[in-house]
């Protein structure tokens, strides 16, 4: 089946499982798509990752027709999960916020690895360190 013309991709971050009208509606609304239409098929795609922030790319058509892909939750989602932390410190690099082990960033370096740039397991957890200093927590050994 062919597509129309791209018109138009849009990047989102919403609570998986969570997305409503309300708060796409300032996001998608100018794009003309049927916003009820994308939250029942985003909300389906990610009902599995609840908890988590995820992204989800929306292609638009020039006919108003879309497609919605999901991807991994963010790093910073699953490493506060890993973490049991509710958020990363209010002041980086000035408190910490918590402490995360190595072993915990190779298991989110694990689940993201699809979504980064490289395809090295140990490269991966190096980026995925970096993302939780930059959070405010100490990297354990």
């Amino acid at each position: 089946m062919a597509k129309n013309k791209i018109a138009r991709a849009v990047t989102l971050h919403l609570a998986a499982g969570e997305a409503n009208p309300a708060n796409v509606g300032k996001d998608l609304g100018p794009l003309g798509i049927n916003l009820m239409e994308f939250c029942k098929q985003y909300n389906a795609l990610s009902a599995a990752l609840r908890g988590h922030v995820v992204p989800a790319v929306v292609t638009v058509f020039e006919d108003r027709s879309f497609e919605v892909r999901v991807k991994q939750p963010t790093t910073a989602s699953l490493i506060r999960r890993v973490a049991g932390l509710n958020g990363g410190s209010p002041r980086p690099g000035h408190q910490s916020g918590g402490v995360v082990t190595m072993a915990q960033l190779k298991e989110v370096a694990a689940a993201k690895l699809a979504d980064l740039n490289t395809t090295d397991l140990d490269q991966a957890v190096k980026i995925i360190a970096g993302t939780a200093r930059s959070m405010g927590l100490t990297v354990k050994e």
